[in-house]
């Protein structure tokens, strides 16, 4: 079964180079940044498949798309053959050029909003050949060409290394209440032929599970546990293991299960999934200062050759925490007050406020919205843009609207509505009706506010004296226009640890894309 960190990885392309290529503004410039990771290869292992990911900031869809595989500094040591039933040709040694059959629609990724739009062009697997040696490295150069002159390229290392197999250890459950300490096995096992030189184990840990330790071979956002790097050995046969102390944030939503995992890796596999951090001079999380985190009493030992992990199936531990205690949540509808004259465009800016005690947290399961909402317009406007996350109900006036995976407890979320008043009614409401009933595609809405009682809020527009054009317009509730906020941006919790291991986790999931034209 798929780890939760695993699932973004497969689901939104290889980890944190997901949008690697969009954090320096050489990068982002381009139309089309193309990633390729990196890839370690065992002797004697059996080939593995990769795949050329594509990312634009806006919806896209290329056509006549070739692909290149470059890999002549390498002809002698690896093979790149077509997978997925497509149609290629080797117009030189060393190189391999692919068609893709169909249109590549780029789509956008979750978090919705994300503003980063993906897809893939069809895998490849490479291989070794039989001169392939431990030690040997080299580069492929993967291009991509498109109809109207889109085009890019991405320079991807391949290293042969020798295979391990790392197994994590069991999985446990333990119980505390918000706020509560509480501490859990970290083990891992060699289970394969030759003895592991070393390894990281990157964590996946809910946005409620937090340390105070600051272990000098971690790396930590925050209070977050992100990865620890260890330079023990283990023996074929046998193990290590330590604890961890963690403790539950005191706006854990109660009761519910938070979860947390550790993914074991080789220092090469790990490597390979995140040198594309320094290629684009992406920010890491930051190591701590304290003592060093050891799983035995084994010396430091310096790794003799790469390694990777041929059997990946089993490399993983995790725990469930059984959070006790009752702690729920309040969300109140956020209105606006707006003023024009006929003909005039003004920005409705509404949404909602989480007021706590607890923090809503979907991302750890459903990877859908924490809640809905619907904005349903005053009488004599009309929609001119409207955010992304916001969709019209056929033959309505009101619009529904997904929030994002994770509240916090405290935290405002609004989007801007820019409404034309096509005709003046003195007084004209509307309503934003926050967990208003939906038929969602993630399941029904927040269903157990504590508060039900401000729910909804108002959306007034009445004449203004004066010209037309741009009218003014704001939130209403707590009085005053209300700032744009959403997700934290250094958040590694569920949807991202592995992002932050790499450095781009909080520029995703900042990159909101708030407004889009419907009218």
């Amino acid at each position: 079964m798929l780890k939760h960190w695993l699932r973004w990885l497969t689901g939104l392309g290889a980890a944190g180079a997901l949008v690697a290529a969009s954090a320096t503004p050489a990068v982002a410039a381009a139309p089309i940044a193309p990633y390729f990771q990196d890839t370690t290869l065992a002797v004697g292992s059996a080939p593995t498949t990769r795949g050329l990911l594509l990312y634009a900031d806006e919806p896209t869809t290329l056509s006549k798309v070739s692909v290149r595989y470059d890999y002549r500094s390498l002809a002698d040591k690896i093979t790149i053959a077509p997978e997925d039933g497509q149609r290629c040709t080797a117009p030189e040694p060393g190189a391999l050029v692919c068609e893709e059959p169909f249109d590549v629609v780029l789509y956008e990724t979750p978090p919705l909003g994300s503003g980063i739009y993906r897809n893939g062009a069809k895998r490849v697997r490479i291989g070794l050949t039989e001169d392939a040696q431990l030690g040997d490295s080299g580069d492929v150069v993967v291009s991509f060409e498109a109809a109207g002159g889109r085009r890019g390229s991405y320079t991807s290392r391949v290293r042969v290394g020798e295979g391990v197999d790392l197994a994590g250890g069991p999985y446990t459950t333990v119980s505390s209440k918000p706020g509560g300490k509480f501490t859990v096995p970290l083990a891992v096992a060699n289970a394969g032929h030759t003895t592991v030189e070393g390894f990281v184990a990157v964590f996946d840990l809910t946005y409620s599970i937090r340390t105070r330790d600051r272990f000098s071979n971690c790396r930590y956002s925050d209070d977050h546990l992100v990865s620890c790097q260890f330079d023990e050995k283990i023996p074929v046969g046998s193990g290590l293991a330590t604890t961890l102390n963690f403790e539950l944030a005191k706006d854990t939503y109660a009761p519910t299960n938070q979860s947390g995992y550790a993914q074991f890796m080789t220092t090469a596999d790990f490597e390979d999934l995140t040198r594309v951090r320094e290629t684009v001079g992406a920010r890491a999380a930051t190591p701590g200062n304290g003592p060093k985190l050891t799983l035995a009493k084994a010396p430091g030992a310096t790794r003799q050759a790469d390694q990777t992990d041929i059997g990946p199936g089993n490399d993983s531990t995790g725990w469930t925490i059984k959070t006790t205690g009752t702690n729920g949540t309040d969300l109140a509808a956020i209105g606006a007050s707006l003023k024009g004259p006929a003909g005039a465009v003004v920005t409705a800016t509404v949404g909602f406020r989480n007021n706590g005690p607890a923090t809503l947290d979907n991302v750890s399961e459903e990877y859908e919205a924490a809640a809905h909402y619907d904005v349903e317009l005053p009488p004599g406007t009309s929609a001119v843009e409207a955010p992304e996350a916001c969709w019209l109900r056929p033959g309505t006036r009101t619009y529904q609207c997904a929030s994002e995976m994770l509240l916090v407890a405290g935290q405002t979320y609004t989007l801007k509505f820019r409404l034309r008043i096509d005709k003046v009614i003195p007084n004209a409401r509307g309503t934003v009706w926050v967990n208003a009933p939906c038929d969602c595609a993630g399941g029904s809405s927040f269903q157990d506010d504590i508060k039900p009682a401000n729910d909804k809020a108002a959306i007034v527009v009445n004449a203004s004296q004066g010209g037309g054009g741009q009218g003014d317009g704001g939130g209403g509730g707590d009085g005053g226009a209300l700032p744009i906020t959403g997700t934290p941006t250094n958040l590694i919790a569920g949807i991202g640890a592995l992002l932050l291991v790499t450095g781009v986790g909080g520029y995703l999931l900042a990159r909101r894309r708030s407004n889009r034209f419907v009218a």
